[in-house]
């Protein structure tokens, strides 16, 4: 894990890749967990036997389940002390390459681009996540995005 002692740190850093964070398992009751909550039980996530049929031939992750682990894999690549708050802010772009079959470890690497004043003495912070499978030959997730922190 990368420690920023202050927003400027973190500012000066811009540009740098950052690291990456620990590996983590998809695995079939998390996808199920979020069919739930999200009302989205398409039977390629849900449905093992049918997905073994399937152009994947399992289930796979759905792509807003793997955006959605981004704040926690990001937490485990850096943080910024000397700040009350930090909020997502939102995404420029995002795109999923790759599927990601139920099971699979992934694990999310952070480039730095920009640090910018915004308004109520904030700072957005945009970064480019890649979220890779192990073993993929693609990412599964690329997402720029926005988040601001308040020192």
């Amino acid at each position: 894990m990368r420690v920023f002692d202050s927003p400027d740190k973190l500012a000066a850093a811009a540009g740098e890749h950052l690291g990456y964070s620990d590996w983590t398992t998809v695995d079939q009751p998390r996808i199920s967990a979020f069919a739930t909550a999200t009302g989205d039980d398409q039977w390629i996530h849900v449905d093992p036997a049918r997905a073994a049929t399937g152009p994947f031939g399992t289930t796979i992750a759905h792509g807003y389940l793997t955006l959605s682990l981004i704040p926690a894999l990001s937490w485990q690549v850096y943080r910024v002390e000397g700040v009350r708050m930090g909020i997502n802010y939102g995404l420029d772009r995002v795109r999923f390459p790759a599927p990601l079959p139920s099971g699979s470890r992934v694990r999310a690497g952070i480039q730095l681009l920009t640090v910018t004043p915004v308004a109520d003495g904030a700072l957005q912070v945009a970064a480019e996540v890649t979220v890779e499978r192990e073993g993929g030959t693609k990412p599964v997730c690329v997402a720029q995005t926005l988040s601001r922190i308040y020192p």
